[in-house]
C-alpha cells in the first residue's frame, strides 16, 4: 500500500513539473531584429555611381526602357532610352548595351523629354524565367536563429511578380515573408570569368515562405539536403520583384552600402545592409556553379539540379538570403509538450502517426491558431 502512494506521489509530482514546463513556456511570435536610428530615405542613385533603369508597357503593348533620375513613393520620372539613340528591344541590358558606351551622364540627359510612370504600371526588374536560385541563411543573424551553419542554395520555381502585387494566405498555411537583394546578368553565367565580365543588375527582391512545407519536408539537421526548401518558396505570388534595376559602376561598393527593410502594418520587421552578407554575390554565383551537377534538389514530387543546363542563364535571378526578423520561431517547449500528449493519447507506438510527425502537426496547428502569420 505504501509502495502505491509513492508511485502515486510520484506521478503526481510529475504531471505538476510537466504542467509547470507546458505553463510557463514562452511563445514567441517572430524573431527580433536590430534597427538602424535614422529611418531609411529611399532615392536614385546618382549617376557617376549607378544607372537606374525601370521597364514599362506602352498602350500599344511595346516594352520600352527608362533612365529613372526620380523616384517618390507612387511613381517615378526620367528619360526614354530611346531619346539617347537606344534600341527598343524590351530588354532593359540590350537597350543599355545599344548605347555603344555613349556616357550617360546629367549632361547627356539635359533637356531631354521627361516622363513620369506610375509605380504600379512598372513591369518586374526581375528577369523574366522561371527557374531562379534562392540563398538559406546568408545572414549571420538569420543563420543563428534558423540555427544553420553554413549557406546553401536551392532553386526557386515560378515567375516574378510585380512590385505592386497580392498573394492570397491559404488557409492553415503558415506564410512568412522576407526582403532579400537580387542580381540577374546580361549574359549566361557558366564561369567567374563570366561573372567579372558581365553587366550585373542589382534589385530589390521579395520571398514568400509556406512554413508548413519547410516543417514537413526540410531537415533542421541538415537544411542543405535539398528538401522542402523549393516546395516552400516557389509559386504564383511567391516572388515579387522591385521595379528598379540598377547598374552599378562598383557593385561590389553599390551592394554593400544598399539598405533594405521590410514592416508589416507599419511596424519594422527587418532592417539590413548588403555588406552583413557572408557569401557576396560573386562567392554566391562560385557557390551554384560548383552544384549544378547532381539531381538533389526535391520541388512537386520530383528532384531537380539546381539549374536546368548546369549554367546561370540570363533569365534567371541569384538571390541574396534574407536578414533576421522572419516570423518562424522552432517549435516551444509547450509544442513538444502537447505533441507528445496527443500522441500517447492517440496510443503512442500503436497510433497510426509517428512522435515526431505528431509533433510537427501540434506545433503548425498551434501556428495557425495563434494568427501571428500573415
Amino acid at each position: 500500500m505504501r509502495s502505491v502512494k509513492i508511485i502515486g506521489l510520484v506521478i503526481g509530482l510529475l504531471a505538476i513539473a510537466v504542467f509547470a514546463a507546458w505553463a510557463t513556456s514562452p511563445d514567441p511570435r517572430g524573431n527580433p531584429a536590430s534597427f538602424e536610428d535614422a529611418p531609411l530615405a529611399p532615392g536614385v542613385a546618382p549617376l557617376e555611381e549607378a544607372v537606374t533603369l525601370a521597364s514599362y508597357e506602352t498602350r500599344t503593348g511595346a516594352v520600352e526602357t527608362l533612365l529613372v533620375t526620380g523616384l517618390d513613393e507612387d511613381q517615378v520620372s526620367g528619360v526614354n532610352l530611346t531619346e539617347l539613340g537606344a534600341e527598343q528591344s524590351g530588354d532593359p541590358f540590350r537597350d543599355l548595351a545599344s548605347l555603344e558606351g555613349r556616357a550617360i551622364t546629367p549632361e547627356s540627359i539635359a533637356g531631354l523629354p521627361r516622363l513620369t510612370v506610375e509605380i504600379e504600371n512598372l513591369l518586374p526588374a526581375a528577369p523574366a524565367g522561371s527557374r531562379h536560385i534562392g540563398t538559406g541563411t546568408n545572414f549571420p543573424e538569420h543563420a543563428e536563429e534558423a540555427n544553420s551553419g553554413s549557406v546553401f542554395q536551392f532553386p526557386k520555381f515560378g515567375t516574378a511578380n510585380p512590385s505592386r502585387t497580392t498573394i492570397t494566405a491559404r488557409e492553415g498555411i503558415l506564410l512568412d515573408y522576407e526582403v532579400e537583394l537580387c542580381m540577374r546578368f546580361d549574359r549566361d553565367i557558366a564561369s567567374q570569368e563570366d561573372f567579372e565580365a558581365a553587366v550585373k543588375g542589382v534589385f530589390l527582391c521579395g520571398d514568400f515562405t509556406n512554413r508548413n512545407a519547410l516543417v514537413e519536408l526540410a531537415d533542421p539537421d541538415n537544411l542543405d539536403s535539398g528538401y522542402g526548401f523549393s516546395d516552400a518558396k516557389s509559386g504564383d505570388g511567391a516572388f515579387p520583384s522591385g521595379p528598379l534595376v540598377v547598374v552599378p559602376r562598383d557593385w561590389e561598393d553599390f551592394v554593400d552600402n544598399l539598405r533594405m527593410t521590410t514592416s508589416v502594418n507599419g511596424e519594422a520587421r527587418q532592417d539590413a545592409r548588403g555588406r552583413e552578407m557572408t557569401m557576396d554575390f560573386r562567392r554566391l554565383v562560385e557557390k551554384a556553379l560548383n552544384d549544378m551537377e547532381k539531381q538533389r534538389f526535391y520541388y512537386a514530387g520530383k528532384m531537380f539540379r539546381l539549374a536546368p543546363d548546369s549554367h546561370i542563364a540570363r533569365d534567371m535571378t541569384v538571390m541574396s538570403g534574407t536578414s533576421e526578423g522572419t516570423i518562424f520561431t522552432a517549435p516551444s517547449r509547450a509544442d513538444y509538450i502537447e505533441g507528445v500528449v496527443s500522441y500517447l493519447l492517440a496510443g503512442g507506438p500503436l497510433s497510426s502517426t509517428g512522435l515526431v510527425d505528431t509533433v510537427k502537426r501540434k506545433f503548425v496547428a498551434n501556428e495557425v491558431a495563434s494568427r501571428h502569420f500573415l
